[in-house]
């Protein structure tokens, strides 16, 4: 049987990877920091998962859990994942998103035994690009605590990889789902629409609106990283659409989702949800992961956002 270990598996991306590998009957175990609500639930679906307590900060807990678990693929998708959370603690995001990678790596690379590494790398290791769209050649210029924290976790993919390790990167653009938080700008547009058009709240307070993102769907991301983890040559992939949509079209989207086509006054801007060194245009060119992995995106982004406002729509109601 093959044995997985996944950081971050109570998020977003890791409930739906656990949910992708306990149907092919793979051995899952997974690090969460606490016992929250997220996992409790991934244990209520699959009580088989193993779920080990412990945090990406403390290495010898991870070396010793990799030695323990001597897992057959390892799947990184842990670590604080925010961009303006990495601004208040970039430290502790230098740690937990950054050096945590080097300890992975090195217990990996210490078993007598081939194992397949992911990491969950990030656009936002480009920084803000002079090219678009951006491919695995792009200049690496990350302009946040966060970007510098993927970077340095991308490069140490390379370095162990020259080392024998069987360790990929997927540059993962924004891919979303009802299963993201709402401290994420995509879920508070759907949670806010669902609740004004349930008349529970009356407005929607949101930064620039003129910024563009390459949006996706979270579970055909999930998709593209298994196919890399499992792909004969470890190498680098961009996981994007290849579109580009600005946070104005999410919120047009969003509201005509749950009935509602006039937005306009009900969104406020408010300067304090604009980010430090804001990146205007995020743009990825997948074709490296469709050639080399078969892979493609399957949700439009206008179905991605109606089905996250229709989650939302629905939560309310029950």
């Amino acid at each position: 049987m093959t044995v997985a270990f996944v950081t971050g598996i109570s998020g977003q991306d890791g409930s739906y990877l656990t949910d992708r590998l306990v149907d092919e009957s793979v051995e899952v175990h997974g690090l969460a920091r606490s016992v929250d609500s997220d996992a409790v639930s991934l244990l209520e679906r699959h009580p088989n998962v193993h779920l080990h307590k412990g945090d990406l900060a403390d290495l010898d807990r991870l070396s010793g859990l990799i030695r323990e678990i001597r897992p057959d693929e390892v799947y990184n998708l842990g670590g604080i994942s925010s961009v303006a959370q990495s601004w208040a603690i970039p430290a502790q995001t230098g740690v937990i998103t950054g050096v945590s990678v080097a300890n992975l790596l090195e217990a990996v690379h210490a078993l007598d035994a081939p194992v397949r590494f992911l990491q969950a790398s990030s656009s936002e290791i480009f920084g803000s690009p002079s090219v678009t769209p951006q491919d695995e050649t792009t200049a690496i210029s990350p302009t946040s605590p966060y970007g510098a924290a993927k970077a340095y976790a991308h490069t140490l993919v390379h370095l162990y990889r020259s080392r024998g390790v069987l360790a990929s990167n997927c540059i993962l653009y924004n891919h979303e789902s009802p299963r993201r938080p709402e401290t994420f700008v995509t879920r508070k547009i759907t949670a806010g629409a669902a609740r004004i058009a349930a008349g529970l709240q009356d407005t929607l307070e949101l930064g620039d609106l003129t910024v563009a993102r390459d949006w996706g769907w979270a579970p055909d991301f999930v998709d593209a990283m298994v196919r890399a983890n499992r792909h004969d040559t470890p190498d680098d992939y961009v996981i994007a659409t290849g579109e580009a949509h600005t946070v104005e079209e999410f919120v047009a989207a969003a509201f005509a989702a749950v009935g509602i086509d006039d937005w306009k006054p009900l969104v406020r801007i408010n300067p304090a949800f604009i980010r430090p060194m804001e990146i205007s245009k995020m743009l990825g060119n997948p074709e490296k992961a469709k050639k080399q992995l078969g892979w493609t995106p399957t949700v439009s982004f206008t179905e991605i956002v109606t089905r996250m406002a229709a989650s939302d729509r629905d939560a309310l109601a029950s």
